[in-house]
């Protein structure tokens, strides 16, 4: 992976936090081979323009999940410290990028 865009130390996630990050993204996974799938099988386009919608959703409460989780600890690390406006600069230019 790239290194990161900022040199602040990062709070590991818990094994728990990572377990359901890592599942939902499996599941994920296993709906884009459903797609490949469909697509091989020549299925009807509205039935994988669904599934692409479930997809997305899927991927975008998987960010609301990491965004989350880094206003909590990353955020409010940086505020306490005295980096506050340059890592919410950070994530609002991350956010901007998201909700394209």
């Amino acid at each position: 992976m790239d290194k990161s865009l900022h040199d602040h130390p990062s709070t590991p996630r818990t094994k728990d936090e990572k377990q359901a990050l890592m599942n939902r993204l499996k599941r994920v996974e296993g709906q884009v081979r459903g797609i490949q799938k469909m697509v091989d099988e020549d299925r009807y386009c509205v039935d994988i323009l669904i599934q692409i919608s479930a997809i997305q959703a899927a991927l975008k409460n998987v960010g609301f999940t990491i965004t989350e989780r880094h206003i909590k600890h990353c955020v409010s690390d940086a505020i306490q410290s005295g980096e506050g406006n340059e890592t919410i600069e950070e994530l609002m230019s991350v956010m901007k990028q998201f909700s394209k």
